[in-house]
């Protein structure tokens, strides 16, 4: 057992840094190309049709099972798992269901791979003492979330191993290609913004998040999914990439995760009072499974 995620821990400090958002669409992509959740986001998900209702969900859970103490962290642990249950289906011939052991602990470690990735793309680099504690707590928080544990590598290092290997066998699919549509044609987040604001913003997030993608995915992946990188497009994300770093420096590390620690304890109290979330917006109750489209 690692210690709990608490005010200056490894977790605490780098899980909901505001920077994290820039790989967001990396992660995706990273999770969709595991045949089985491209299988359940073909199957059960609505996330074209309606995606920043569900970026919103995602980020409550996530806020959730990090920051919403031990006791939010298990009933939302336990709401994820009963979700997963219900989405099953047939892929390739074959049935497959959301608790797929592998596809479940995949999504789980591409979480878990985020935070380190922001730190060495636009922070500081973890140190091995850092990455010590952050693992050992994200392998409690799997734990928690069902992931079982023979899937949870036995440190940092074979973690990274395991990554690697999961994303050499990794190619592009129907869904990843869906992503990237989505991307580029995303409808607008409120409908009271006119089109002649929308549509400049949206080719403008489109090109930014694309080439955050192509800047992050590992090389050899990008390559296979037809992502081309050369070396004037490196010398715009290193630059892009020293302006966030310079940017970020100054600020405390509480005040980068601030926003999701609120989240975090604003969504535990929606999950104890979910009739006060119903009359806030009308909809079933925040959380979506983490990182996923569902």
């Amino acid at each position: 057992m690692a210690r709990p995620i608490v005010r200056g821990t490894a977790a605490w400090k780098y899980f909901g840094d505001f920077r994290d958002v820039l790989l967001a669409g990396q992660v995706l992509v990273l999770q969709v190309a595991h045949p089985v959740v491209a299988a359940g986001v073909r199957d059960h998900s609505d996330y074209t049709a309606d995606p920043w209702t569900r970026l919103m969900r995602t980020g409550a859970s996530l806020s959730i099972y990090v920051y919403g103490g031990v006791s939010g962290a298990r009933v939302e642990a336990e709401r994820l798992r009963a979700l997963h249950r219900t989405f099953t289906g047939v892929a390739d011939g074959r049935r497959y269901s959301a608790l797929d052991p592998s596809a479940y602990a995949w999504v789980h470690a591409t979480l878990v791979k985020v935070p380190v990735d922001v730190q060495r793309f636009f922070g500081r680099p973890l140190s091995t003492s850092e990455l010590m504690e952050y693992y050992a707590q994200m392998c409690d928080v799997g734990r928690l979330l069902g992931v079982r544990e023979r899937d949870l590598p036995p440190d940092w290092a074979a973690f990274e191993r395991y990554y690697d290997s999961m994303v050499a066998g990794f190619a592009a699919n129907p869904a990843t290609a869906e992503l990237f549509e989505t991307i580029r044609t995303v409808r607008k987040p409120v409908g009271w913004l006119p089109d002649r604001w929308w549509f400049p913003l949206r080719r403008a997030q489109a090109r930014g998040q694309l080439f955050l993608i192509r800047a992050t995915l590992p090389a050899e992946f990008r390559t296979r999914l037809g992502l081309q990188w050369t070396p004037r497009d490196q010398r715009r994300f290193d630059r892009f990439a020293a302006a966030v770093r310079l940017f970020a420096a100054p600020i405390p590390p509480g005040l980068r995760t601030a926003h999701m620690r609120w989240i975090g304890k604003l969504n535990v109290w929606f999950r104890a009072h979910p009739r006060a979330y119903r009359a806030l917006v009308r909809r079933a109750g925040p959380g979506a499974p983490p990182g996923t489209f569902t």
